[in-house]
């Protein structure tokens, strides 16, 4: 297991090598940005005793890969203890049933690469830390006597299903259909589950992804803790599930470490935008905001149409940023929206004194933390969530993909903070004019269900803001977390 001298000294006398954390990255800006986040928190609580290694996992597309240099350009010219590792690139699998599966095999291919930068390495190692489906990475520290931590830029909610989902396969058996289940899953610490609510991939037991769920399930159990992007005053019911065993059969999984909200959070910057300004000019929580994840998110025409006509109808105030299709065919990030091919007739006309459509990019956090904001359609990518919790907005789920239709089914049955609309999953996620009138009244208007999610919301913003304030849960959750990767740092085997 290598040296079991502390890592603040050397048998000889001479100071020993700061211990480093060894962050393997991937390249989604959504992955990327939040791990690198816990590094830095890391390093400001260690002072100088602690240093962090980045390995970059290649983008197998060119997705998001100008963002991701552009911020390790600025990381490294900051005068941090961090030091990035750029993988070679290598070629990914074309056979596989979702992206849960893809990524798992994917970075399998880099544990070489990964086990020669580690063992390489001049000081102790504290820890190995891998994304959420990149288990198959394991293998690297495993193999040198490393200590090995999963995170999890999900929420207690998402760990809890994926280290209950190896006993839930074995319990409902083999030929049968989650769906074709009464009454929901059984998921401790939450409501029943419905299986039309489960992660895409996790609620289809024929492909292949759906083993790699169960895969990396099991994994977790093998690291020395699970690091989650959660406050502990959020899930509380889910964590003590977590830790009490009661997802694991009883078993104790490693220490559960609830260090969010992780999202690089800055003092509000006065923007010279248009969003803002129009937004400085509107009642305080009047307006409803519309953003479908870092792109804004894109729709057919048809469904545009549909959400034209129920915001028009519902009579609230609006700030909708619409995006276009992908170009060229087969990208995957979406273009400026051309207003006046996307929406109906007459509707910017009908609209133009309490609506404004955003065709491009915003500054989603800074709208969210804007005072006319009072409401946020959001398609429940976490970390849009996590920003919605810091500044308090209350929510109206509309899921697309991954654990989106999971993180929406919390957000309403389990935190309280949200709006339940009907999103069609089988009309891919369609949903219906009317019933975005009566979601965006239900959650605009001053009835009694708008002010217990608003209360609520409330209520998590400030849990929010006192978890990272000193002696907050999450403070104290990631200096248990420092301790334990200081006193198990170890020296990699050659």
């Amino acid at each position: 297991m290598g040296s079991s001298t502390p890592p603040s000294q050397s048998g000889s006398g001479t100071p020993a090598a700061k211990p480093t954390v060894v962050l393997v990255a991937l390249w989604g800006v959504s992955h990327f940005a939040p791990m690198f986040e816990v590094g830095k928190r890391l390093l400001a609580l260690s002072g100088r005793s602690l240093t962090v290694n980045v390995l970059v996992v290649p983008s197998p597309t060119g997705k998001w890969e100008a963002e991701i240099f552009e911020r390790i350009r600025r990381d490294e010219a900051s005068g941090l203890n961090i030091r990035f590792h750029h993988l070679r690139a290598a070629e990914p699998p074309t056979d596989h049933t979702g992206i849960e599966e893809f990524v798992s095999r994917y970075v399998q291919l880099y544990v070489p690469q990964v086990k020669a930068i580690v063992s390489g390495l001049t000081c102790p190692v504290a820890a190995v830390v891998v994304d959420i489906f990149c288990t198959t990475l394991l293998d690297a520290p495993q193999e040198l006597g490393v200590p090995a931590y999963v995170f999890l830029i999900s929420s207690a909610a998402m760990a809890a299903v994926l280290l209950r989902s190896p006993s839930l396969d074995e319990e409902v058996g083999p030929g049968v259909e989650f769906e074709e289940l009464e009454g929901g899953l059984d998921v401790p610490g939450l409501p029943p589950v419905p299986a039309s609510c489960l992660p895409t991939g996790l609620d289809n037991r024929k492909i292949s992804t759906y083993e790699w769920f169960l895969y990396n399930g099991r994994r977790y159990m093998e690291t020395n803790g699970i690091m989650v992007n959660a406050i502990a005053e959020l899930e509380p019911s889910v964590l003590a599930a977590i830790t009490g065993g009661r997802c694991t059969r009883g078993v104790r999984p490693p220490t559960v470490y609830t260090i969010g909200p992780v999202v690089a959070i800055a003092p509000r910057i006065q923007l010279v935008n248009e969003c803002l300004r129009w937004l400085d000019s509107q009642p305080t929580a009047s307006v409803l905001f519309l953003c479908f994840g870092g792109g804004g998110g894109y729709f057919s025409t048809h469904q545009v149409h549909e959400i034209a006509r129920g915001l028009e109808r519902s009579g609230h105030r609006f700030l909708w940023v619409l995006r276009g299709q992908p170009e060229p065919p087969g990208s995957k990030l979406p273009t400026d929206a051309n207003l006046a091919e996307l929406l109906p007739a007459g509707f910017l006309e009908k609209t133009k004194e309490r609506g404004l459509v955003w065709p491009t990019r915003a500054p989603q956090k800074e709208i969210l933390a804007h005072a006319a904001v009072g409401g946020f359609v959001t398609h429940c990518g976490w970390s849009s969530i996590v920003e919605s919790l810091w500044f308090g907005v209350p929510t109206l789920p509309w899921p697309h993909a991954a654990e989106q239709h999971f993180n929406a089914f919390t957000l309403v049955a389990d935190m309280g903070v949200a709006e339940e609309m009907k999103v069609d999953k089988k009309r891919n996620n369609f949903v219906e004019a009317a019933e975005l009138e009566r979601a965006v009244k239900a959650l605009m208007d001053d009835g009694e269900t708008a002010r217990k999610i608003r209360n609520k919301s409330v209520e998590m913003k400030a849990a929010c803001r006192k978890a990272v304030e000193h002696g907050g849960s999450s403070v104290v959750c990631l200096e248990r977390l420092y301790d334990a990767l200081i006193q198990g740092a170890v020296d990699p085997k050659e």
